[in-house]
């Protein structure tokens, strides 16, 4: 026998079921980068193994994130575990320039297109936060006639390997990836990534942009924001302690003006407290409860809801009160 395996899931139970392999004698299950088989579809064959291994042992899960679905399978297969986390990477390096455009949501492909144009950009690194979102991305950029292919977890390993290949041999010109796929790319010269979303985790925006600017080279990350996502974006800067530039001078700016989006705050100016006593709710108490909590994005300020069970709109006080430190 041997004292390590390791393989992928499907070829194991291959061999498995061949009875190739045995292991009745496993001692130690260890499952590396749990959430990427949970985005590759391989998760059913990981319980098939778990399922077929013994019950005494033990199971070491390693995963860059900890999705619900990850949680709820750690409950089923692990007891009492420990979990070990490592500080998350939170500054970007300096060789990379980054930049930030305020653009409609339905003017994001329009805007790609237009920064496609430039032909300085050889090859980029697109960023969608969802599969279906990087099909569409790659559906639009190949109608305009530019070259792009998709990689995630409903492609199969082939077509992953084939497009990886064929975008760092540059025949292809921009890569769609969904986060969990794109992990563990390396392209040498990678001079462009553009978060087309931004991602709702402040710590993936330092490992998407990260794939640029690497042993000293330079490179440059571009982000779209729309209005939804000016949260992240506060979130963002707060990670990385310091503000991205925003490009004022596109052809697709934002209705919606980003004044409060421009310097990050680490502290916020002032706390809204929302005071109710007991009501029937109505309709303009729900309207006053969603500007206030709007405003804690909009103002910088934070908001605290007294009696938020049944109130009216009579029964409110918005009172304004100095406040050193950021509270939700």
């Amino acid at each position: 026998g041997v004292d390590i395996l390791s393989a992928t899931p499907g070829r194991l139970l291959d061999l498995m079921d061949q009875r190739f392999v045995k292991l009745q004698n496993l001692k130690v299950l260890v499952l590396d980068e749990a959430d990427r088989m949970l985005d590759m579809g391989f998760i059913h064959d990981v319980k098939k193994i778990i399922s077929r291994v013994p019950e005494k042992r033990q199971t070491i899960f390693f995963s860059a994130t900890i999705p619900a679905e990850i949680s709820k399978l750690a409950d089923t297969i692990l007891t009492n575990p420990v979990r070990v986390e490592v500080t998350p990477v939170s500054s970007t390096a300096n060789t990379i320039q980054q930049a930030v455009y305020f653009v409609e949501k339905k003017d994001k492909k329009k805007l790609l297109l237009h920064l496609l144009q430039d032909r300085t950009i050889n090859t980029a690194l697109v960023f969608a936060r969802t599969k279906h979102g990087a099909d569409k991305v790659v559906k639009d950029l190949v109608q305009a006639g530019i070259r792009a292919e998709a990689i995630h977890g409903n492609k199969s390993q082939g077509a992953r390997q084939r497009a990886l290949s064929n975008f760092k041999s540059q025949h292809t010109r921009v890569l769609v990836a969904t986060d969990i796929a794109a992990r563990g790319i390396d392209v040498d010269d990678l001079s462009h990534v553009i978060n087309y979303e931004l991602p709702n985790v402040p710590e993936t925006y330092v490992h998407r942009i990260g794939r640029t600017g690497r042993a000293g080279a330079s490179g440059i990350s571009l982000s779209f924001c729309d209005e939804e996502e000016k949260e992240f974006l506060t979130d963002i800067h707060k990670l990385i302690k310091k503000t991205i530039p925003v490009v004022e001078d596109h052809p697709y700016p934002q209705n919606n003006r980003r004044e409060a989006f421009d310097t990050p705050a680490p502290f916020v100016r002032e706390h809204i407290i929302v005071y109710a006593a007991a009501a029937p709710l109505t309709t303009s108490m729900i309207s006053l409860v969603i500007a206030a909590w709007r405003m804690r994005f909009m103002l910088r300020v934070s908001v605290s809801i007294s009696s938020p069970a049944f109130f009216d709109a009579e029964s409110i006080a918005v009172i304004r009160e100095p406040c050193s430190e950021a509270t939700d």
